[in-house]
């Protein structure tokens, strides 16, 4: 079996069709739409590709319009809107069976030195005094259901809460809207600077939303609510291999109108800030 951290890099090598036109896969998953963050990490190498790979990313924005199908291919259409002596930009148009399903700006920028701070880590545990979540699934539900099986093999990174998870409502209750993880890619995935972004990327959208859902109820087991993501921003700040470990830091802000604000922070081991992350999602009961 191909190891889950290979097929995430086969998944983010997009066919090119044309000059500015790339086609990527979309597994077929017993799901009812195809991950945002495969959408979103595809559209950023298709970004990536039509520039000369001198200037990181630094800036990316990003909608999710319509719910893509699994197992159909996504189609990204890139558009050079600059090439400037610092800056290049690009939109990219994910469009899946003739209907835009997502878009999404980019902005590389050419390193250049200035003056730093940030916000430092928390503390927490470190990651190998935690359990990974599928261990964490197992101890409380014994033997996993077959499709969290499935995923369960087929996950591309190790993922580890910094905080037990919680099953009950009344766990819950009172709950700081703020939730933490530990995570990395489960192999090595080579050495293109893009290809760890892009990855990132993808993990970026996994539990992002969880910080709205932790006052409201538990992560895992049956959801009160419907769940997607509206839209997506990212900030990269700093160098880094996604197959090392990170800690992805959430918090919500607050939660209204059916709609939640999350925003994260991401930090190497020794408590580098590497990226910042912003995402709204929608939330209405089942049946609303």
């Amino acid at each position: 079996m191909t190891n889950p951290a290979e097929r995430l890099v086969d998944l983010l090598d997009l066919e090119r069709i044309e000059e500015d036109i790339f086609r990527g896969q979309s597994p077929q998953e017993r799901l009812q739409r195809v991950f945002g963050g495969q959408v979103a990490g595809q559209a950023l190498v298709a970004a990536g590709r039509t520039t000369d790979g001198s200037r990181p990313v630094h800036s990316l924005h990003a909608y999710f319009l319509r719910p893509g199908r699994p197992g159909v291919p996504i189609v990204y259409q890139v558009e050079r809107i600059r090439d400037g002596r610092s800056f290049t930009t690009r939109r990219v148009v994910a469009v899946q069976q003739g209907r835009t399903i997502f878009n999404l700006t980019a902005s590389f920028h050419v390193p250049e030195p200035g003056f730093e701070h940030q916000l430092p880590m928390r503390e927490v545990p470190d990651p190998e005094s935690l359990p990974k979540l599928s261990d964490e699934l197992r101890e409380h539900l014994g033997e996993l259901p077959e499709q969290l099986e499935r995923m369960a093999r087929r996950q591309p990174f190790d993922i580890r809460y910094v905080d037990r998870l919680r099953w009950a409502p009344e766990e819950v209750a009172g709950s700081e809207p703020r939730s933490a993880v530990w995570m990395r890619a489960v192999g090595p995935l080579g050495d293109d600077p893009l290809v760890h972004t892009c990855a990132l990327t993808y993990a970026s959208d996994m539990m992002l939303l969880d910080a709205v859902r932790v006052p409201v109820e538990p992560l895992w087991g049956p959801r009160g609510f419907d769940m997607a993501s509206l839209d997506h921003a990212m900030w990269f700040h700093r160098p880094f291999r996604t197959d090392e470990w990170f800690l992805y830091d959430q918090e919500s802000p607050i939660a209204t109108g059916a709609r939640g604000l999350a925003r994260g922070r991401i930090y190497d081991r020794e408590g580098r800030m590497l990226v910042s992350v912003v995402q709204e999602g929608l939330f209405r009961k089942h049946g609303d």
